[in-house]
């Protein structure tokens, strides 16, 4: 794959004028550029013979003389770099590759051509570099023929091991240090390297409606900021004795209500199949800032230890604290929240096999009893793939990053905008905006 020559593209016979000259002599040019470009096509067609015949030396005159005629054709310097190649003459087949990336630095089979003659050369380290370079403008594999996917597969693996020798190597730079580290900064570090070794890309904040600046940004966020998860998980056990309570009834509509909850009109984009569909579920303990009061009293112990919680308090809009019920073999589709100026906490209860979490470019499995704290206008996804239904405590709380200050003016501004409007906070019947 990476010796057999290139086609030259045909001629094009409607190019427009050149530069200089009077008609006459641009007319002689035009008539002269498509006969240099039909004797280069035909000195090129002689070398891919000449290769099928296993004479590299003689292809290598037919294309040098037949880039004397046609400097700027890109397919001649790939086939020069073949020829050069199968006369073992590496260097020299990297310098017609520099000319052909010079006319097309994106050419997808120059890039790899490179890569593979240095990794031949035994340039492991240049060529694995090189290698991420060209898979990165590679074709899908159905657009390839069967050597050039071979070579596109040992790419990959050379790549592979080029990014696991350098993470190796790095680990081995600042080891020591990350030992000194608190989890959260070890986390973060590790998800440093990943990116600049280009394992991940960059999430950002992307809220529906409400973006506060200078906020973190973090998928997940750190233990270490938040002591009262460890009260929140020591409560684990009493919040699962009044879930299995409410279970029972888990059927009954006034109780259980759609999470997806939106009214005909609006453009549902991705929540089309979860609209009013019980497949995805709440029991909710506060509504868009209201307390449901029949359900708080149905699970008093939960509803206390919410109450101890530093959620938002911005009418209208927040708190909002629920029992989220996923059903088997349900997937939550990627999405993003409404505001940045607060973080969602989930408190896994019943996490059957086959379930998962992902926030930005970290997936997580749900650990009973084991709560976290994520920005949810970060793009995030859930999906249960189990046979038993999933639930978990989930619940709003400020950004700590806000001063009080702030979430004063915040809530102020949110119900201000409402204000405004004239517009009423949304009835029980809207979807949550979770």
């Amino acid at each position: 794959m990476l010796t057999r020559p290139q086609a030259l593209p045909s001629p094009d016979r409607h190019h427009p004028n050149q530069r200089g000259g009077g008609m006459g002599e641009r007319a002689e040019a035009d008539t002269a550029k498509p006969e240099a470009e039909d004797q280069a096509r035909g000195l090129n067609a002689a070398a891919v013979r000449a290769m099928a015949a296993g004479q590299p030396a003689r292809a290598h005159a037919l294309l040098e003389e037949a880039l004397s005629i046609a400097p700027t054709q890109v397919p001649l310097w790939l086939n020069l770099a073949g020829a050069r190649r199968a006369l073992g003459e590496p260097l020299a087949a990297l310098s017609a590759l520099d000319r052909a990336l010079g006319l097309d630095p994106r050419n997808f089979m120059a890039l790899l051509m490179r890569a593979s003659l240095l990794d031949g050369m035994g340039e492991a380290r240049q060529a694995g570099a090189a290698y991420g370079t060209a898979l990165s403008l590679a074709p899908p594999d159905g657009a390839l023929d069967a050597p050039t996917q071979r070579a596109v597969a040992r790419a990959r693996e050379r790549h592979a091991q080029y990014l696991a020798d350098l993470d190796a190597f790095l680990k081995g730079e600042i080891g020591g240090d990350l030992a000194r580290c608190r989890s959260g900064e070890a986390r973060r570090m590790a998800r440093f390297v990943d990116g600049a070794l280009g394992r991940t890309k960059p999430y950002h904040q992307q809220p529906a409606q409400f973006f506060y600046p200078g906020l973190p940004v973090m998928e997940f966020h750190d233990r270490e900021d938040f002591p009262w998860l460890a009260d929140l998980e020591a409560g684990t056990d009493a919040v699962r004795a009044e879930l299995a309570a409410v279970l029972r009834d888990a059927d009954d509509p006034r109780q259980f209500v759609p999470y997806i909850a939106y009214p005909d009109g609006l453009p549902l984009d991705q929540w089309a199949e979860l609209n009013h569909s019980p497949r995805w579920s709440a029991f909710h303990f506060m509504h868009y800032g209201r307390p449901h009061a029949e359900n708080r009293a149905r699970c008093p112990r939960t509803a206390a230890l919410l109450d101890a919680m530093p959620q938002p308090q911005v009418p209208g809009k927040s708190p909002a604290a629920m029992f989220s019920v996923l059903k088997p073999r349900t997937r939550i589709p990627a999405h993003t929240g409404v505001s940045n100026t607060r973080l969602v906490v989930h408190l896994p209860l019943v996490v059957p096999p086959g379930c998962g979490f992902r926030v930005g470019n970290e997936t997580r499995e749900w650990t009973v009893g084991e709560a976290w704290v994520f920005d949810d206008t970060i793009e995030h996804e859930a999906w249960n793939d189990s046979d038993q239904t999933r639930v978990i405590l989930l619940f709003d709380i400020w950004h700590p990053a806000l001063s009080v200050a702030e979430r004063e003016m915040i809530t102020r501004v949110m119900t201000g905008i409402d204000q405004f409007n004239g517009d009423a906070p949304p009835g029980e019947e809207a979807g949550s905006g979770l």
